[in-house]
């Protein structure tokens, strides 16, 4: 009991002491300076003792190599040994490897490049923190130099399948023999879709499948689109796998496109737009109000009906790769300044008091336009009047002169012009087709689409004349004029100028910028809404690429890559161009993405190197091998600039004829 009391005792009285107030301390002197961190010596190093850190910026040693080249020569180069911290994967990208063993000093060797790969965007783009993440030593850089120039997707000659595998039957028709399941598999298997459904969910137009086939389908995107639009959400777009479906709601109408060709949601919305202005072109737009507000659930498919192959051309050149529509510009003809003005000052003195427009076109290509002042025609009409003449091919089917009424959406979408139409040859008269031009099936049809897709020798000078005025009553005046222009461009010798012009072509690079190592180029002056492009024709002749693809396989596939490099020697082979395109795709949308200020931009990938170059006064997308460094192709790109600015007045049109 003592011993307890005095231990209680002691207790409380500790716990005074505790709570006693005292006086505050005086400020304690700073703690002395932490001592360095101990380095591990060279024995260290020597007995092999493990680090407790892998900085990334450690120094390596230095090893030397031997590298012989294809010529038997042999070089040596100075090569960093292999770090310890990071090792490249099989795609190309260096990932950091955590040491769990190493400590709790492996965080502070880390930094923002240990991670950088996670950022590295699709394609190896260049930028300030990829940029030296792999970078190739020097023996790699000096045997690429050595290398032959490579063609950008080259992949296709050898027979390599990539994701545009199967490409060439997109254009065939699905069947109607198989049976459903089938049908609905090779409905699957393509992969451009256009839709137009009206609110209320009656199918008016599909590009692939007839629409008893995929009424169904229609349905359900039907009730997608409304259940957003009941919730005042409207619904732009979403990702199903490897498809992106962009949605485009115009009135009453629902246009929809399915694209697995890795296209931005803005792009596939310009084309879109198109076929908008397309049916516009066909109905007018209070016409098609005034449809829908009396009978919502009117089946417009009457109204469209004879203007499907239009519908469809139009889409199928999107399918194939259109520059105009990815540009938003026009292709004109490349003619010297005095020519040019020569054939406007024939065009001006022919007109006819009733003339509102009057177009030249050569092969797709505008070569004369004259206008009132104050009025231009934008690209869009001008694109659908293209397509209506070069694509669908169904004016030409009628043969003679054609008369048809037209309305131009951007010009004014509520009422018609009226545009007449000839193609002449050379002929002293010039007034009649071409006998072939009406033998031609329409690309619209879906048969040989190889063939048709193709700009042949046929094509490329047939001339057409364009005349349009807003006077239903007028046609005998413009066949009065059109006589008297064919006259004096046959007398003058300029319709045959004009018809050397274009089966000349597109020029081609070497042409332009002798040594230039790129391999195609689009270039656009913002100023006059024109484009102009090189050659698709391959850089290298049809024997070097056909030698090329027979020694770079085996002997059982020498047959197959003979026929490939045959087909891609063509000037414009079908799944070259939709790959070019799609590299352009590609460059653009990064180039115009909403949030992005980029002036410059170089990709590299397995199959070709691109580089984008945008300034207030043009455009400039240009195409490599993937072996070409980004030195050359700005050299290349610098030597095609200076080149379209010195023949900025023979590309373009400037101002054309005024009255």
């Amino acid at each position: 009991m003592a011993r307890e009391a005095e231990a209680e005792s002691q207790l409380h009285g500790d716990a005074s002491e505790v709570t006693a107030p005292e006086p505050s301390p005086s400020p304690s002197p700073p703690p002395p300076p932490l001592p360095p961190r101990r380095k591990p010596s060279v024995e260290a190093f020597s007995q092999g003792a493990p680090a407790q850190s892998k900085p990334t910026t450690a120094l390596s040693p230095i090893d030397i190599a031997t590298l012989t080249f294809p010529d038997g020569s042999r070089g040596t180069f100075s090569t960093s040994a292999a770090r310890a911290v990071s090792t490249p994967n099989a795609s190309g990208y260096v990932t950091p490897i955590r040491d769990e063993t190493a400590g709790g000093d492996l965080a502070d060797s880390m930094s923002v490049m240990s991670f950088a790969p996670t950022m590295r965007p699709h394609g190896d783009l260049a930028s300030l923190v990829a940029g030296g993440l792999n970078r190739k030593s020097r023996a790699w850089n000096m045997l690429r130099s050595q290398a032959e120039p490579v063609q950008p997707f080259e992949s296709i000659e050898l027979g390599i399948p990539g994701d545009l595998a199967g490409f060439e039957r997109e254009f065939d028709p699905v069947p109607d023999d198989p049976p459903d399941d089938v049908r609905l598999a090779i409905w699957k298997s393509k992969m451009k879709h256009y839709m137009i459904l009206s609110s209320a969910g009656k199918p008016i137009y599909s590009r692939h499948g007839d629409l008893g086939l995929i009424n169904s389908y229609m349905g359900v995107v039907q009730t997608i689109i409304s259940f957003y639009e009941g919730a005042n959400n409207p619904l732009l777009g979403f990702t199903a796998g490897n498809a992106r479906f962009v949605i485009a709601i115009e009135g009453p109408l629902y246009f929809v496109a399915i694209s697995k060709l890795r296209e931005s949601d803005a792009q596939l919305r310009s084309q879109l737009d198109a076929l908008y202005m397309q049916i516009l072109s066909t109905l007018t737009l209070p016409t098609l109000k005034n449809i829908f507000v009396h009978r919502p659930s009117t089946d417009l498919r009457k109204p469209l009906e004879g203007t499907e192959s239009l519908l469809s051309s139009l889409a199928d050149s999107f399918t194939r790769g259109s520059p105009s529509t990815l540009l938003g510009a026009l292709e004109c003809l490349r003619l010297r300044k005095s020519q040019r003005h020569a054939i406007n000052n024939v065009f001006l003195k022919s007109r006819s008091e009733k003339l509102l427009y009057g177009l030249i076109v050569a092969g797709g290509k505008l070569v004369s336009v004259i206008r009132p002042r104050k009025h231009s025609l934008h690209p869009s009409d001008l694109q659908l009047i293209s397509n209506m003449l070069f694509e669908s091919g169904g004016i030409k089917a009628g043969g003679g002169e054609s008369w048809i009424p037209l309305c131009l959406p951007a010009f004014n979408n509520r009422g018609y012009l009226y545009m007449y139409v000839s193609f002449f040859d050379g002929s002293p008269d010039a007034a009649s087709w071409d006998e072939s031009a009406q033998q031609q099936i329409p690309k619209s049809s879906g048969n040989n689409s190889n063939t048709n897709n193709n700009n042949g020798a046929e094509e490329e000078d047939e001339i057409a004349l364009i005349l349009i005025s807003p006077d239903k009553e007028s046609f005998f005046d413009l066949k009065e004029m059109r006589d008297k222009l064919a006259a004096q461009l046959n007398k003058t010798g300029y319709l045959s100028l004009i018809r050397s012009a274009a089966r000349e072509g597109r020029p081609k690079i070497q042409s332009i910028a002798t040594g230039a190592q790129i391999s195609h180029f689009l270039y656009k002056s913002r100023a006059n809404v024109q484009f102009c492009m090189s050659s698709l024709q391959p850089a290298s002749s049809p024997s070097q690429a056909q030698q090329g693809a027979i020694y770079s396989v085996t002997a059982a596939a020498t047959a197959a890559a003979t026929t490939a490099a045959t087909a891609a020697s063509e000037p414009e082979n079908m799944l070259t161009r939709r790959r070019l395109m799609t590299l352009y795709h590609e460059l653009h949308a990064s180039m115009h993405a909403k949030h992005a200020h980029l002036k410059v931009l170089h990709a590299v990938s397995e199959d070709a190197a691109s580089l984008a170059w945008i300034t207030p006064i043009f455009e400039f997308y240009c195409v490599a091998g993937p072996n070409v460094s980004r030195a050359a192709m700005a050299q290349g790109a610098n030597k095609v600039i200076q080149w379209a600015k010195r023949e900025e007045e023979r590309l373009f049109i400037i101002g054309g004829g005024v009255f």
